[in-house]
């Protein structure tokens, strides 16, 4: 049960650290002058009050040491303290490190023992001096319970991955009828003597085959198994691949056109010539397109 947590929570991870961490910038105020204790406290409270799945909150001082009692709806464990330095704790020094509200990984925690996950924010005065690293606990389960508190959106999830299996599977046939005709082409018309034109096809066939492919492979990995590949362009990748294997396939018409009008029609190569420039029309806007999501996620980051 605690494997199927953890994997459940690495595809929900973007998500939770994205929701926690707002309600840390919502009720927390940071690198601002007079940034006290107690406000940070109250903070953390609002926020366990908002959502009480979260068990517990606690501030660290800038080496790692508890500075008041923990922040919790269950009064057996209010006034308790973390007597140990939790410098060497992820929570802390990644935080610390990368200046910026954090998410970690499933770990023990030292109040009983769950496996939970916490928020982490350094909070800074208005000159980027750090003053206290502001932590909220969730138990892993409880975490994922909160991306699933409607019934149905586990049976909308298996639905969705049945209905991509099912295009993947259409898709495979496809490419296995595409990469059969395309050898079948090459070998016939090879046999019969190099012909330019009858090659190019054979190569549209092939090379068709392998961008649909591709595209299986992905809606395979990432809708159907659910295995997110670590990237800038995660969300974005299927339709960066869906427009590279369109220009590929354009790209390789227009260079068939170009062979066949400059061999029997010369005053059509201009059709050849557009072609081939829509291509390059693509490729520019894939280029910015691909810019526009990195700097967005850099902003985001």
């Amino acid at each position: 049960m605690k494997i199927k947590d953890i994997k459940e929570f690495e595809r929900l991870r973007k998500k939770l650290r994205a929701y926690f961490c707002y309600l840390m910038r919502r009720n927390i105020p940071n690198r601002m002058d007079n940034v006290e204790l107690e406000v940070v406290e109250e903070g953390l409270t609002r926020i366990i009050n908002e959502v009480p799945e979260i068990k517990v909150g606690y501030v660290l001082n800038p080496k790692g040491h508890q500075t008041t009692a923990l922040i919790t709806l269950d009064e057996s464990i209010a006034s308790r303290f973390i007597k140990e330095s939790q410098a060497n704790r992820t929570h802390y020094y990644k935080a610390v490190k990368e200046k910026k509200c954090i998410l970690t990984d499933p770990y023990p925690s030292l109040i009983n023992g769950d496996l939970v996950v916490a928020t982490a924010a350094p909070i800074f005065d208005s000159r980027g001096t750090l003053l206290f690293i502001a932590i909220f606990e969730m138990p892993l389960s409880e975490a994922i319970k909160l991306f699933h508190k409607e019934q149905g959106e586990r049976w909308f999830l298996n639905l969705n991955r049945i209905v991509y299996g099912a295009f993947a599977i259409a898709l495979s046939i496809i490419v296995a009828f595409l990469f059969i005709d395309g050898v079948k082409l090459f070998i016939k018309y090879s046999l019969k003597g190099i012909e330019v034109k009858k090659i190019f096809e054979a190569t549209i066939l092939i090379t068709l085959s392998l961008a649909i492919y591709d595209l299986v492979k992905t809606l395979v990995l990432e809708e159907v198994l659910g295995e997110k590949e670590e990237h800038p362009f995660e969300i974005h990748k299927t339709m960066i691949k869906f427009l590279g294997s369109i220009i590929i396939a354009l790209a390789i018409e227009g260079l068939m056109l170009v062979f066949k009008f400059a061999m029997i029609s010369p005053d059509k190569i201009i059709y050849a010539s557009i072609l081939i420039g829509s291509v390059t029309f693509l490729i520019i806007g894939l280029a910015f397109y691909m810019k526009w999501i990195g700097r967005d996620l850099r902003l985001n980051n």
